[in-house]
């Protein structure tokens, strides 16, 4: 069994060996056959492209086109963009050996762990979705709606009649609860209190400290070395958790997330001690604040329009979850949370008849595909309909991918997201104060004033 010292060691074997800084030498490429692009210093881009996603994807688009170059730090790595859902089918459907995502995202590597799903590509991809997917089937979901309803009930029953407040603080709140219960599968309070601050921290990181990772010696300073402490606490608890899990007399009566990933697996095949770690931060990373911010858009837009709101509470009333999915998904349509999907080519490949040497980083933008007007008509108008008995022409809507890296849990949290706006609207009317916009987080995109709404018991 695995000591503290033991625990400290491999969080710090992991900070070294996932910086970006310690990934080897990258192959130089040629830019001069590159889609065109902003010639501005790679600092200036990729603090661009990070900051200020929102207005830069739609600028980059009208300045040079459908297809288009980024240089990125380190080195001035090139990513192309595109815009068009042609050019996403292109890249969803190539071949995963060729287009890999895992060192596209390596940027997370420090904080995910070289196990992660999301960093993972090829034959060990294969093989971690093959053990993970059983916690996300339809079967497993339908179990996890009564928590998640519990859940979410106990949170809004707390509200008090007339407040007003920040919708994404209380989703953040909420969210995490669902998380450190439903997949975590943590219920002690002591330990929920230990855990809540470590998450909270693990979320809330800057896009400094992510271009931070490119350069190792910032992890002895200041607010490097605080996340990489943070993360040496939370490794502790979490492997703490999964240690005593896997001896747990009800285990196979369990139905939390952590507990069928122990039992899960055929001829021997298990996820050791690491790779549940590296994959519940994944799931943490991936799952909490992404719906949380969904959420919170989706409460801005009903709280501005009454007759919006009314429908909401019928749907909610009726058990109508169709009406109520529909205005999450067109929440995360109107407002992205995640820019981009990105893939790295291991060998050279043409898309949309752009050749493209090896180490190119390419990818479509989610902002920009969201926002076509010939992908989705009026797009600065907020229609739950686009999603109701139909679904939206193929690569148009992709907040979670596609292709055979298509988010493992996007069906939890659309099942999630609709358990929480069920409760919230069959309680409150709510009404949104003032208006809002998107801001970057860290990865993910959220609410810029957090999404102040009252809400007024039914």
């Amino acid at each position: 069994m695995a000591t503290l010292d033991d625990v400290s060691e491999l969080t710090a074997e992991r900070m070294r060996r996932m910086s970006p800084g310690n990934q080897g030498k990258l192959p130089r490429i040629d830019l001069a056959g590159l889609p065109p692009g902003p010639r501005w210093p790679v600092l200036v881009q990729t603090a661009g492209l990070l900051r200020f996603r929102h207005r830069f994807h739609p600028y980059l688009r009208r300045k040079y086109g459908d297809v288009f170059t980024v240089r990125l730090a380190p080195g001035g790595r090139p990513l192309v963009f595109f815009t068009r859902p042609e050019h996403a089918k292109e890249i969803f459907a190539g071949d995963p050996e060729v287009f890999h995502a895992g060192k596209a995202n390596g940027i997370l590597g420090p904080i995910m762990g070289e196990h992660s799903l999301l960093l993972q590509d090829g034959g060990d991809h294969k093989r971690a979705r093959k053990l993970l997917m059983p916690a996300f089937n339809g079967h497993a979901l339908r179990e996890y709606q009564s928590l998640v309803t519990e859940v979410a009930r106990a949170e809004v029953g707390g509200w008090r009649d007339g407040a007003e407040f920040r919708a994404l603080e209380r989703m953040n709140a909420l969210t995490l609860e669902v998380i450190l219960r439903v997949v975590f599968g943590v219920t002690d309070e002591a330990r929920l209190a230990a855990l809540r601050p470590r998450v909270n921290k693990t979320v809330n990181i800057s896009p400094a400290i992510l271009l931070g990772w490119a350069y190792p010696r910032l992890q002895r300073l200041g607010p490097w070395k605080a996340t990489v402490d943070n993360q040496r606490r939370l490794d502790e608890l979490m492997y703490a958790e999964i240690r005593e899990r896997r001896t747990a007399p009800d285990l196979a009566e369990r139905t939390d997330v952590l507990s069928r990933l122990i039992l899960q697996g055929e001829d021997g095949d298990r996820l050791d001690d690491t790779e549940l770690r590296d994959q519940l931060v994944t799931l943490l990373l991936a799952g909490h604040e992404t719906t949380a911010s969904a959420l919170s858009w989706a409460l801005y837009e009903t709280g501005r329009d009454p007759e919006l709101l009314a429908r909401c509470q019928r749907a909610a009333a009726e058990g109508d979850d169709d009406y109520l999915e529909a205005v999450l998904k067109e929440a995360m349509r109107l407002h992205p949370i995640i820019p981009m999907v990105v893939r790295t080519l291991q060998r050279p490949a043409t898309i949309a008849g752009w050749d493209l040497p090896a180490g190119t980083t390419v990818g479509p933008s989610i902002i920009i595909a969201h926002q076509r007007e010939d992908n989705h008509p009026d797009p600065d108008v907020f229609r739950p309909e686009r999603f109701l008995g139909q679904n939206p022409p193929a690569n148009t809507w992709i907040p979670f991918g596609g292709g055979v890296r298509r988010c493992l849990g996007a069906g939890f949290s659309l099942m999630e997201g609709v358990a929480i706006l069920r409760e919230v609207l069959a309680a409150y009317d709510v009404v949104a104060l003032g208006d809002d916009e998107p801001k970057v987080r860290n990865i993910t995109s959220v609410p810029r004033r957090g999404v102040r709404i009252r809400v007024t018991a039914r």
